[in-house]
């Protein structure tokens, strides 16, 4: 085990982008357990959109980091050392935690993996942990899909729209796909057997998408918010669907952003939009995991990873969130289990 732990820590409050001066990688002493904790060693940083809320002193659904607190992520370890009867030394963990190469957990916020099967740690991590229940519950539970009818998904290339569309699919859905370049578009098209694929950069959205959604929109997964929100709720059919699950195209705004202008849609087409955390559907992770891992061992569920080696790294690879220059699922790997 090393003498220094590295952790990265919150030092000022972003505005607009995230900056390099927003987080500071520090080194310190490696903490020591007391009775009903363990200490354990980072193997995997997941980096998702809500990071950025965090940092930020808001309203949100818990806490924001504090300034000078460690950064808070969705972490996936080994423990090494235990005071705690049920985490054994070597065990796997998940759960909530901080961005730093040695943690203390608790059972409040970190738990047992237990046994992936035949699926990978780092592949059950990057899709059970946040991702895959967030799209399970999100469609499955507010969109309630039904066979035949038309989803839409922004974001389509991302960590839990591309498990939406995938779902939708699974369910018996035509899919049409967002997304901002034209190998993201191929992708999801291609691979994951979206219908439709549109570059929101390069195409005039609402008329590529009339023209995608001939019969309309039944359920539209919302990751995104802004233009495309907009565009979504002109097409909206009656009693249609909105699983609101991010709002990414706005979270690094520095002036208030408007509400959409087609916002009388939700009125006249009588609409359900509900926003929603996955945190609130917790007591039923078993579910979806179950779920998930079977449509994963038969081949209905593809994922992609995109693996940064290197804590030092975290922060310029979260960055790329905001940008869309991943694909897929983005995360740090410390060590491999």
């Amino acid at each position: 085990m090393s003498e220094v732990n590295r952790i990265w820590r919150l030092r000022k409050r972003p505005v607009g982008d995230i900056t390099d001066e927003v987080l500071s990688f520090e080194e310190e002493s490696i903490p020591e357990p007391s009775d009903g904790e363990f200490l354990f060693r980072l193997n995997y940083l997941s980096l998702d959109p809500t990071n950025r809320i965090w940092m930020s002193d808001m309203d949100q659904y818990m806490p924001p980091v504090e300034l000078n607190d460690p950064m808070r992520g969705v972490v996936c370890g080994t423990v090494v050392k235990s005071r705690h009867p049920d985490y054994a030394e070597g065990s796997i963990v998940g759960g909530l935690g901080v961005w730093a190469d040695y943690q203390i957990g608790t059972p409040q916020s970190v738990n047992l993996m237990g046994d992936t099967g035949p699926i990978p740690v780092v592949d059950a991590f990057s899709t059970f942990a946040v991702v895959g229940p967030t799209a399970y519950f999100g469609l499955l539970d507010i969109g309630q899909p039904k066979e035949g009818e038309t989803v839409v998904v922004s974001a389509a290339a991302g960590a839990v729209g591309s498990i939406v569309g995938q779902i939708a699919k699974i369910k018996g859905c035509r899919v049409v796909g967002l997304a901002g370049t034209d190998e993201k578009c191929a992708w999801i098209k291609d691979d994951l057997g979206f219908e439709v694929a549109i570059n929101y950069r390069t195409e005039d959205v609402p008329t590529t998408l009339a023209a995608a959604c001939p019969d309309g929109i039944d359920v539209y997964f919302d990751n995104v918010g802004g233009k495309i929100l907009d565009a979504c709720l002109k097409l909206m059919n009656f009693k249609g669907r909105i699983p609101t699950c991010g709002l990414i195209s706005q979270y690094n705004a520095t002036e208030p952003v408007p509400g959409p202008y087609n916002y009388g849609m939700i009125l006249m087409q009588r609409l359900r939009v509900e926003g929603f955390i996955v945190l609130d559907f917790a007591e039923r992770y078993p579910e979806a995991i179950a779920a998930l891992g079977q449509w994963m061992g038969e081949g209905k569920i593809k994922v992609r990873t995109e693996i940064v080696d290197g804590l030092e790294n975290a922060l310029q690879t979260a960055k790329k969130i905001f940008t869309g220059a991943n694909t897929g699922k983005l995360m740090i790997r410390v060590k491999d289990v």
